[in-house]
């Protein structure tokens, strides 16, 4: 009897003040970030149950204050202009890829609560010599305080993971790394024939340090297949966007733990030549969630 007493006081406890929540990580360059209309999204992606988003402060290379954020309940607005100060979150018009994964990912694990930790920056490289005023994903690469865009991530990922009760209910959470969806490559496909050769390195490099950073060796990886609008008078807007999108192509190849989304060849543009429009990103967030459930289930 006095075993059996002992045995409820330690676990029974933990298993009504544990809960497990399912984590998706979201980073790449603009086309993960999203520049989707929020006016434009159906009624079924504008509420969300049981899903949560920690997106980070979005900052150049040398900016001490990356990566700050607050958790919150998903809803419209994590697109590009989205701010925050770590206190407050302050929506945009804009959405990126991150609703219809969830809406996606929720019909999958209807019983799991889903929560999202999101770092994007436009025009950013992993190569360095493609970094420009943009940023660096390169974790060697030494900008101005020593802080590159990979920092920027870990500082997201850190801050994101010291919270304890992501939804606030009381009980402590039980992290479970679900995946990682990486939407980047047009930043290194804007130069040389050498940055691009060097994206297949780069990228497998970039992915398992990711891994690393959230403990899980065989995390799942799902890439977003770069594409082009055409929309230049060259006829094509990223010069050696084919070198790219075969590294894309061979680290899934070579990576069993990894899979890509080839859908964006069909989306549309919208007021620029480089970023989809709103059915481009709904599209993709459906895409996302449907790859990266069958690496977790196989």
């Amino acid at each position: 009897m006095k075993n059996l007493k002992l045995f409820l006081l330690l676990i029974v406890p933990a298993l009504f003040y544990t809960q497990k929540i399912r984590i998706f990580i979201l980073a790449g360059q603009s086309n993960m970030n999203g520049f989707g209309y929020n006016k434009d999204l159906p009624n079924d992606l504008k509420m969300f149950k049981d899903v949560y988003i920690f997106q980070g402060n979005s900052v150049p290379d040398g900016d001490i204050n990356g990566g700050t954020g607050k958790w919150d309940v998903l809803k419209p607005g994590n697109g590009t202009g989205f701010k925050t100060d770590g206190k407050t979150n302050t929506p945009s018009d804009r959405f990126g890829l991150e609703l219809s994964f969830a809406k996606r990912i929720k019909e999958l694990f209807p019983d799991d609560t889903i929560a999202l930790i999101k770092y994007a920056r436009e025009g950013t490289s992993i190569d360095t010599l493609a970094a420009a005023d943009f940023g660096c994903w390169d974790s060697d690469f030494k900008a101005k305080n020593g802080i590159n865009q990979y920092d920027n991530f870990l500082k997201t990922v850190k801050n994101a993971l010291a919270e304890t009760d992501i939804d606030g209910n009381g009980k402590k959470d039980e992290i479970i790394p679900a995946g990682i969806l990486w939407m980047q490559g047009e930043g290194d496909a804007s130069y040389t024939e050498a940055i691009a050769n060097m994206y297949y390195v780069h990228l497998k490099t970039l992915m398992n340090q990711m891994r690393a950073a959230v403990r899980t060796d065989d995390l799942p990886v799902v890439i977003g297949k770069i594409s082009d609008s055409g929309k230049d008078p060259s006829g094509r807007v990223w010069k050696t966007g084919e070198l790219v999108q075969y590294a894309q192509e061979k680290f899934v190849g070579t990576d069993k733990n990894a899979a890509i989304v080839r859908s964006t060849k069909n989306y549309g543009y919208g007021d620029d030549p480089w970023h989809y429009n709103s059915a481009g990103y709904i599209d993709l967030g459906k895409n996302f969630a449907e790859a990266v459930f069958r690496l977790i289930i196989k």
